[in-house]
């Protein structure tokens, strides 16, 4: 590698120039200080944590910048803690005030998230190429399983596609709308490449994550209108969100073990025997050999994403127990 500024040849994983002290991932440190200063304008102390803590390895531990960034995570950890403290605090009254609190909150939760997250989830749908891909898979699934449940399930699908483009965005990483491809799901095109495997891992896991969300979404309206096609389509959003998580390939799952130690892979193989154990869902079993293949290979960091294993976990949890709803007769498919 040669130094951008005066054209000496740099060790390998140099994070700063001997010669002219330019640091070497200066472009990428802006982005992230700016992804984090947006992050702390919207309040979302978690993502700005993220993005000073990736900048973090990215500074030679001696300079004033290292310190600099060192403090600014420890007073977002006290904002962190302090906004996590009066959130609890609403969850509190919310309890409180027993089903009228809990309808209050959903209603809230449900207005946030179209003001912050709506306004992009509509703007895939103006694009052309995803509304003609997404026709033709419309079709597809329509000729299998009938209108409603191959509508809800496009729709499912696509929730989980912008769940990258928006961290894709976040990173400021250009990105196609998502693309159909009818009876195998979808996917998005990058334009440029995350600069490291956690950010990678994390454009990965946000798809699961916001299809989870969506197969929730599913479950909760089947409790307010007792229509199976509503169990249906949390049950099967959420194995294929859980099937994205196998650790192969560029499967969602790939790209997060890419950003995990040995050790953390090997936790996370244990989280994913004991929900099989649980379960006993058969894509569980997937998981578990390409998490025993990914143990074995000599692909892993030297250094771990906690961060991004908890993510990982957690969704392994949600979506297994998703997995235990079972499907009347009535429903599709």
């Amino acid at each position: 590698m040669i130094c951008s500024g005066c054209g000496l040849e740099l060790a390998e994983g140099a994070l700063h120039c001997g010669g002219c002290q330019r640091l070497v991932h200066a472009g990428r440190l802006e982005e992230l200080a700016a992804a984090a200063g947006a992050a702390v304008k919207a309040k979302q102390f978690g993502a700005a944590l993220d993005a000073w803590r990736e900048a973090l390895a990215l500074l030679p531990s001696q300079t004033r910048q290292h310190q600099a960034v060192t403090a600014k995570i420890a007073e977002l950890e006290t904002s962190h803690h302090a906004a996590e403290q009066d959130r609890r605090g609403v969850l509190k009254w919310v309890a409180a005030l027993g089903p009228i609190g809990l309808l209050a909150w959903k209603f809230k939760v449900i207005l946030l998230l179209a003001l912050t997250k709506g306004k992009l989830l509509l703007l895939g749908l103006t694009n052309l190429a995803t509304l003609s891909t997404m026709g033709l898979s419309l079709g597809f699934y329509w000729s299998l399983y009938g209108w409603w449940f191959a509508l809800g399930f496009i729709l499912s699908i696509y929730v989980h596609e912008m769940g990258h483009v928006w961290e894709l965005r976040r990173f400021g990483i250009p990105a196609s709308a998502p693309m159909f491809i009818p009876g195998i799901g979808a996917m998005v095109f990058l334009k440029a490449h995350p600069s490291t495997p956690g950010q990678d891992a994390r454009v990965g896991l946000a798809g699961p994550v916001w299809g989870t969300a969506a197969a929730l979404f599913c479950l909760a309206f089947y409790g307010f209108t007792q229509a199976e096609i509503w169990l249906a389509l949390a049950r099967w959003g959420a194995w294929i969100n859980l099937f994205n998580l196998v650790p192969v390939w560029q499967l969602d799952g790939g790209r997060t073990f890419a950003a995990l130690t040995r050790q953390q892979r090997g936790i996370c193989l244990g989280a994913i025997l004991a929900m099989w154990f649980v379960t006993g869902d058969s894509v569980l079993f997937l998981l578990a050999a390409g998490a025993v293949y990914r143990l074995f290979s000599n692909d892993y960091p030297e250094r771990g994403d906690v961060p991004v294993l908890g993510r990982y976990l957690a969704l392994v949890v949600v979506l297994g127990l998703l997995c235990l709803v079972r499907i009347g007769v009535g429903a599709k498919p």
